[in-house]
């Protein structure tokens, strides 16, 4: 599988000429922000999939998730945002978002638990 998804990751990277796995990879630790993950969290709850993301916090193993799964997980406003910021087609980001992110919030979740949000600053 994980030759498949380096072949396919591949072709779209030349057929559009664009780095997709570097500009992901950016468009990622956005998404690994503690407020976001938080965001992740409770909008995968409301779509019926929070023990799947529950799974990539915590110490266990990450249970996978389809390309539909994730724009649940992360809801259309926020995919369609993904799409505009790296020109690539919604197809091609939910299926580097399904590949990348399972592993990418264990890694940012190494003790189980989500990171403490950042107080804001008032001005």
């Amino acid at each position: 599988m994980s030759d498949f998804f380096q072949n396919l990751v591949g072709k779209v990277e030349g057929a559009l000429g664009v780095s997709l796995q570097g500009e992901m990879q950016q468009q990622l630790q956005k998404l690994l922000q503690p407020e976001t993950l938080q965001n992740i969290l409770t909008q995968a709850d409301q779509a019926g999939l929070g023990d799947k993301v529950r799974s990539w916090i915590s110490q266990g193993t990450n249970v996978p998730a389809t390309a539909d799964e994730i724009r649940d997980i992360l809801g259309s406003g926020t995919v369609h945002d993904l799409v505009q910021r790296t020109g690539l087609p919604a197809d091609a980001v939910l299926t580097t978002l399904a590949h990348f992110l399972p592993q990418a919030v264990d890694k940012k979740t190494p003790d189980g638990t989500l990171p403490p949000a950042e107080p804001t600053k008032e001005a």
